[in-house]
Protein backbone atom coordinates (compact mmCIF):
# COMPACT_ATOMS: atom_id res chain seq x y z
CA UNK A 1 0.00 0.00 0.00
CA UNK A 2 2.67 2.41 0.81
CA UNK A 3 4.50 1.66 -3.05
CA UNK A 4 0.68 2.83 -4.09
CA UNK A 5 0.54 6.53 -1.87
CA UNK A 6 4.05 6.88 -3.35
CA UNK A 7 3.17 6.39 -7.28
CA UNK A 8 -0.36 7.03 -7.17
CA UNK A 9 -0.67 10.03 -9.51
CA UNK A 10 -3.21 13.34 -8.40
CA UNK A 11 -6.13 14.94 -10.14
CA UNK A 12 -5.03 18.12 -7.77
CA UNK A 13 -1.49 18.51 -9.29
CA UNK A 14 -2.82 17.33 -12.77
CA UNK A 15 -5.32 20.46 -12.34
CA UNK A 16 -2.83 23.02 -10.82
CA UNK A 17 -0.71 22.07 -14.16
CA UNK A 18 -3.61 22.30 -16.65
CA UNK A 19 -4.42 25.51 -15.07
CA UNK A 20 -1.35 27.54 -14.84
CA UNK A 21 0.96 25.44 -17.72
CA UNK A 22 -1.92 23.76 -19.67
CA UNK A 23 -0.97 25.47 -23.00
CA UNK A 24 2.50 24.04 -22.88
CA UNK A 25 1.36 20.51 -22.02
CA UNK A 26 2.51 19.93 -18.70
CA UNK A 27 -0.36 17.94 -17.35
CA UNK A 28 0.12 15.94 -20.05
CA UNK A 29 3.97 15.33 -19.72
CA UNK A 30 2.66 14.42 -16.01
CA UNK A 31 0.17 11.97 -16.89
CA UNK A 32 1.99 10.51 -18.88
CA UNK A 33 0.84 11.26 -22.60
CA UNK A 34 4.33 12.58 -23.35
CA UNK A 35 3.99 12.33 -27.24
CA UNK A 36 0.59 15.09 -27.35
CA UNK A 37 2.13 16.92 -24.74
CA UNK A 38 5.52 17.59 -26.91
CA UNK A 39 2.96 18.43 -29.98
CA UNK A 40 0.96 20.96 -27.83
CA UNK A 41 4.23 22.27 -26.82
CA UNK A 42 5.38 22.39 -29.99
CA UNK A 43 1.88 24.43 -31.70
CA UNK A 44 2.65 26.36 -28.44
CA UNK A 45 6.14 28.14 -29.05
CA UNK A 46 5.59 27.89 -33.14
CA UNK A 47 1.80 29.90 -32.15
CA UNK A 48 3.48 32.60 -30.15
CA UNK A 49 6.41 33.20 -32.52
CA UNK A 50 3.91 33.47 -35.58
CA UNK A 51 1.40 36.07 -33.64
CA UNK A 52 3.89 38.50 -35.29
CA UNK A 53 2.52 37.89 -38.50
CA UNK A 54 -1.00 37.07 -37.27
CA UNK A 55 -1.44 33.80 -37.86
CA UNK A 56 -0.38 32.26 -34.52
CA UNK A 57 -3.89 33.41 -33.04
CA UNK A 58 -5.02 29.91 -35.41
CA UNK A 59 -2.54 27.78 -33.47
CA UNK A 60 -3.65 29.38 -30.04
CA UNK A 61 -7.47 29.49 -30.84
CA UNK A 62 -6.71 25.50 -31.23
CA UNK A 63 -4.66 25.33 -28.22
CA UNK A 64 -7.62 27.04 -26.59
CA UNK A 65 -9.80 24.23 -27.62
CA UNK A 66 -7.83 21.76 -26.41
CA UNK A 67 -6.65 22.97 -22.87
CA UNK A 68 -10.44 22.57 -22.19
CA UNK A 69 -10.87 19.43 -24.05
CA UNK A 70 -8.43 18.21 -21.37
CA UNK A 71 -10.61 19.18 -18.22
CA UNK A 72 -12.89 16.66 -18.90
CA UNK A 73 -10.06 14.02 -19.66
CA UNK A 74 -7.72 14.49 -16.86
CA UNK A 75 -9.99 12.46 -14.37
CA UNK A 76 -10.50 9.56 -16.34
CA UNK A 77 -6.67 9.58 -17.46
CA UNK A 78 -5.68 9.79 -13.25
CA UNK A 79 -7.91 6.52 -12.63
CA UNK A 80 -7.23 4.43 -15.13
CA UNK A 81 -3.37 5.22 -13.95
CA UNK A 82 -4.12 4.59 -10.56
CA UNK A 83 -6.20 1.42 -11.74
CA UNK A 84 -3.15 -0.21 -13.03
CA UNK A 85 -0.63 1.13 -10.54
CA UNK A 86 -3.16 -1.03 -8.10
CA UNK A 87 -2.95 -3.63 -10.39
CA UNK A 88 0.62 -4.31 -11.00
CA UNK A 89 1.48 -3.80 -7.22
CA UNK A 90 -1.22 -6.60 -6.28
CA UNK A 91 -2.93 -3.91 -4.02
Amino acid sequence: MMRYDANKKSVWVSYVLWFFLGTLGAHRFYNGKTGSAVAQLAICIVSFALTVVMVGFIGLAALGVWWIVDAFLIPGWIRDYNNSLATSLGA
